[in-house]
């Protein structure tokens, strides 16, 4: 375990050397297989920092990178829910998709928002398995994952190297309120819809 911590480690140093490439590697490999938490959001501050005219670069090949990986989780979820056909046929399981189902993109969107420990991989190999509309389900990723490394980007660029300590300190309470925001906008959202959608009941027969 030591072993496999210490390659990780040394594998993100080694990408952190390759400027917005290595972003791209860094968050697909974090968003899939690899565990880096964390290291994408300060490699990406540190860049841009020290190169603000390609801080829009560096926040976009994050985005691109973490999304490539985050469909990597989804399919192989999506594949391995064959396997599964019996224990998703379950009551339980069923409510869940149905819930995930109507809320999917506020779901995914507001997992994407929210920094490590977050159980992002959670929500990728949930929608993978219950066949999330693979559209919708990189939309939303595209949206909120974009969001947050275009904020990172942008406090490395405006403020250099003290964003990092601020992002170390404040990024937890940041993210909770974009994410809390997301869920009432979308209460909001759902409520109005609702209520613009005429009754059947309440119209005039013949009219």
């Amino acid at each position: 375990m030591t072993f496999f911590k210490s390659f990780i480690a040394r594998l993100g140093q080694i990408l952190a050397l390759y400027g917005g490439w290595g972003l791209l590697g860094i968050s697909f490999l974090d968003s899939s297989f690899v565990p880096l938490p964390g290291l994408n959001d300060l490699v990406l501050i540190h860049l841009s920092a020290q190169n603000p005219a390609r801080a829009a670069f560096y926040a976009i090949a994050s985005t691109l990178g973490s999304v490539a990986g985050s469909y990597v989780m989804y399919f192989l979820a999506r594949g391995g829910a064959k396997l599964l056909a019996k224990r998703l046929a379950s009551p339980v399981v069923q409510r869940a998709r149905a819930w995930l189902e109507r809320n999917d993109f506020a779901s995914l969107l507001v997992a994407s928002l929210l920094p490590p420990p977050s159980p992002y991989k959670f929500f990728l190999l949930a929608a993978g398995a219950l066949r999330i509309n693979a559209l919708r389900f990189g939309t939303a990723l595209l949206v909120g994952r974009g969001l947050r490394f275009a904020a990172a980007a942008y406090l490395g660029a405006r403020y250099g190297l003290q964003a990092e300590a601020y992002l170390k300190g404040n990024i937890v309470w940041v993210s909770l309120l974009v994410a809390f925001l997301v869920i009432v906008w979308t209460m909001i959202y759902r409520k109005l819809s609702t209520r613009a959608v005429p009754n059947p009941s309440n119209q005039v027969p013949g009219a």
